[in-house]
């Protein structure tokens, strides 16, 4: 799936690709950001993207409503990812933050709940670290990379196996035919920068609620490791949709929307819980 009416943004030398729905709330609640993974594009974000954008289930609480209606999601290709321009060298974790809050500084977004996946999860957590202002809670589904798993060789070895017995045919199409446009240069470039990034510990300095979410039969993101990295954080949450593989959000997309507006309801007033796992 692809979102339409994509533009092409630049900031801090960097040229990526916006993809905007609804317009931020008069009232400052906040929006929601999601960053995809290495080698990947907004396109296996956009079933979440469309979903959240609806804003279809009712809201838990009064202090919820907001995020349940109609909120404003940005979606972002970033740069060297989707067919954007490729950068002429290895761009770190730290930058790519950098790169996303200038944007979403240049658009007015004042507060966001920021979503990642895989890789992006460690682009959400850098954000969260340098606007603090900014993001009010963050969501990491299947987080990457587990300490006890810091091998290439392995990651790639897992990847086959998700994609052989996890994920149905049409959400491996999408994701493959990103990484063929990505291509492999730039894909082994940014490689390192994923494999060395210590996720463990740069989560303990998020002070706002983190919520660590996976697919039941995610071989990439093992239980273990994120029940541990939810208890890393300092207000942290676990939360698991049975039965699906890493791709999580495209493949169970009502599930985990629900799942991030139940545990963002409950934030909102106070704690972290997320309820555990989702059906």
């Amino acid at each position: 799936m692809r979102l339409a009416g994509g533009v092409a943004v630049t900031a801090n030398g960097l040229t990526g690709r916006l993809y905007t729905s609804n317009a931020p709330s008069a009232a400052g609640e906040p929006a929601y950001v999601l960053l995809h993974g290495i080698g990947v594009s907004h396109r296996y974000l956009a079933r979440l993207h469309v979903e959240l954008a609806q804003g279809t289930e009712a809201p838990q609480s009064p202090q919820a409503e907001s995020l349940d209606r109609g909120a404003a999601v940005y979606s972002f290709d970033l740069p060297g990812f989707g067919g954007t321009p490729r950068p002429g060298r290895q761009v770190t974790v730290g930058e790519y933050a950098a790169f996303v809050a200038a944007v979403l500084a240049e658009r007015g977004v004042e507060s966001c709940i920021v979503i990642g996946h895989s890789m992006g999860v460690q682009f959400a957590v850098e954000l969260a670290l340098q606007v603090p202002g900014l993001v009010t809670r963050t969501v990491l589904m299947g987080p990457v990379v587990d300490p006890a798993r810091r091998s290439a060789a392995w990651h790639a070895l897992a990847l086959t196996r998700d994609s052989l017995f996890s994920e149905p045919p049409l959400t491996n199409v999408v994701v493959f035919t990103d990484y063929f446009r990505t291509g492999m240069r730039w894909y082994l470039t940014e490689l390192p920068v994923m494999m060395e990034y210590p996720l463990d510990y740069r989560v303990r300095g998020v002070a706002q609620p983190v919520l660590v979410l996976r697919g039941g039969r995610d071989p990439i993101a093992r239980r273990p490791w994120c029940e541990y990295l939810a208890a890393q954080a300092t207000d942290g949450a676990f939360a698991e949709v049975s039965g699906r593989g890493h791709v999580v959000q495209d493949t169970a997309t009502e599930e985990v929307a629900q799942a991030i507006r139940r545990w963002a309801g409950t934030a909102a007033e106070g704690s972290a819980a997320a309820g555990g796992s989702t059906a």
